[in-house]
């Protein structure tokens, strides 16, 4: 596990100012050129809801919008919707609102831990991060100063497709210790979540003519069992479908002991200008 504390961590980048019993404040770094970053609004969004929740209920699934671009001179305002307090499960909805104007929305679901029999897939045979190379990437540099990727294939051209589509797989970990609070984990893995995603789907068509725009509609996580986001987990996702400019990408998450800890959808626009 890194301990390097020069790295400020995800989740400093998560933190919010309390504002009300139900208002949020956040701030955000670039994402796409100068536009919020849809990972950390959707991790912040997550952050916010998680704030208004017993702590004995844990994130099992959330599932957003991303309506309009965010600014990254102006702060996010999450405004939490207390939808439902029940005996077993706890359901949130949250707006994230800039300059008046929504420009993400999620629901979020918290479940008090069950005991149940359990099954899951295999997790695929992949290198061990050791022995993947480390490249230099082309990911904005904020991210690359609070999460490391290993690529197992060649970023530029993913994996010969394996099922139904172009598929890539990355070891991933935030860098410097997260605190052991399981909140903190899940939001630093929806902040990772969407990080290649969107590229997977559109691997296949990045030799067509005219500027690419490249634009994340929805995304939605499930989060199966427990993990820390601050140790490697397998990130192994596959684009299944592109049609009417929209392209549908899948994603899971595995521990280096080859337990399924998370699975992420996420459908894109391509449009070319």
């Amino acid at each position: 596990m890194i301990t390097d504390p020069v790295h400020p961590g995800i989740d400093q980048l998560l933190k919010l100012e309390p504002l009300e019993r139900n208002l949020f404040r956040g701030t955000s770094h670039e994402g796409s050129p100068q536009r919020a970053f849809g990972g950390q609004v959707a991790a912040q969004a997550l952050t916010a809801a998680g704030a208004t929740v017993p702590e004995d209920r844990h994130v099992h699934s959330l599932h957003g919008y991303f309506i309009r671009g965010g600014r990254t001179d102006l702060p996010i305002v999450y405004e939490v919707e207390r939808t439902r307090d029940g005996g077993s499960f706890t359901t949130r909805r949250v707006a994230a609102i800039q300059n008046g104007e929504t420009i993400f929305s999620l629901s979020a679901s918290f479940q008090k831990p069950a005991a149940s029999s359990e099954h899951q897939a295999r997790m695929p045979e992949v290198p061990a991060p050791d022995d993947v190379e480390v490249r230099d990437e082309d990911e904005l540099p904020i991210m690359l100063s609070v999460i490391e990727a290993r690529f197992i294939s060649d970023p530029a051209a993913g994996l010969p497709d394996v099922g139904s589509g172009p598929r890539q797989r990355i070891w991933v970990r935030a860098k410097g210790r997260l605190p052991d609070n399981p909140l903190a984990h899940v939001c630093a893995l929806t902040y990772i979540s969407d990080i290649r995603l969107a590229g997977t789907a559109a691997l296949p068509h990045r030799d067509e003519p005219g500027r690419a725009q490249l634009t994340s509609l929805d995304h939605a996580v499930w989060f199966h069992r427990p993990f820390r986001a601050d140790e490697w987990l397998l990130f192994d996702m596959e684009s299944r479908s592109f049609t009417n400019e929209r392209g549908l990408t899948h994603g899971e998450f595995y521990t280096t002991d080859g337990r399924l800890v998370a699975s992420v959808t996420q459908e894109v626009l391509l449009r070319r200008r």
